[in-house]
């Protein structure tokens, strides 16, 4: 992306701020800020992003609306848990009706504008075609890892934030773990990996593989979620709908 002719790149603000206390300034101003940054750009290099046409901002904004209501939702549904009067209560549940159907026309809407689109459509079609992988979980992979399918398996895992992370010192080996990455795209993919664990063939053979090896289900449900979103961006940088694999 390039905004008055330069190059446009979004980083971590932590990950940012830990580089700035590793060169050993601790003082933070507009223009302290500004050299770090550059410093960090030119010894880094992260990836520069690309503009992004109407249709993603669009897709994006009702995306950010369709998360709104589901917090919405969420919350509706613990008051009335909580809501002794009978107003009050008659008063939730409208809204909760409410934001069902709101909920059901951003979908409707996300889901018109991706048929609108020939690379976006086929992008979708190829994605629900994985086992698992639902209209919903689709749509939020296209519009908030717009990248999949050009980049590397390690790199579709590690912007997920799926990527496991090693800790070793000598002779000391910790746990691994997964952090950072996309928190919204590891939410989304965590009941397809569990449907996937029951109806994907080949990913149902890797968790069973997994629990017979003495791995926790969190660790083996995450190896799935990892493999879903290996899976498709591999599919979608090759062009092609999922198929099951040749005994």
């Amino acid at each position: 992306m390039m905004v008055q002719g330069l190059a446009l790149s979004k980083v971590n603000p932590r990950l940012a701020r830990r580089f700035a206390e590793a060169t050993g300034r601790l003082a933070k101003t507009d223009r302290i800020d500004a050299g770090l940054l550059a410093r960090y750009g030119l010894l880094l290099e992260p990836r520069l992003l690309e503009a992004s046409a109407q249709i993603h901002n669009d897709l994006r904004e009702l995306h950010v609306a369709r998360l709104a209501l589901i917090k919405d939702g969420t919350a509706a549904k613990n008051r009335a848990k909580t809501l002794s009067s009978p107003l009050l209560q008659r008063h939730n549940a409208d809204r909760l009706r409410q934001i069902e159907r709101q909920i059901k026309a951003v979908d409707e809407a996300i889901l018109a504008l991706i048929a609108e689109d020939t690379l976006l459509k086929a992008r979708f079609d190829i994605l629900v075609s994985i086992p698992g992988v639902s209209h919903i979980t689709a749509f939020t992979l296209l519009i908030e890892m717009p990248e999949l399918g050009e980049m590397d398996e390690k790199a579709a895992a590690a912007l997920s934030g799926l990527a496991p992370m090693s800790r070793q010192s000598r002779r000391w080996t910790g746990r691994a773990f997964i952090a950072g990455g996309r928190a919204i795209i590891r939410q989304a993919l965590y009941m397809p990996a569990l449907v996937a664990c029951r109806f994907n063939p080949d990913l149902k053979a890797k968790y069973d593989q997994l629990k017979a090896a003495g791995k926790a289900p969190k660790v083996a449900i995450t190896a799935i979620m990892r493999k879903l979103i290996v899976l498709a961006n591999a599919l979608l940088r090759k062009n092609r709908k999922w198929e099951p694999k040749s005994t």
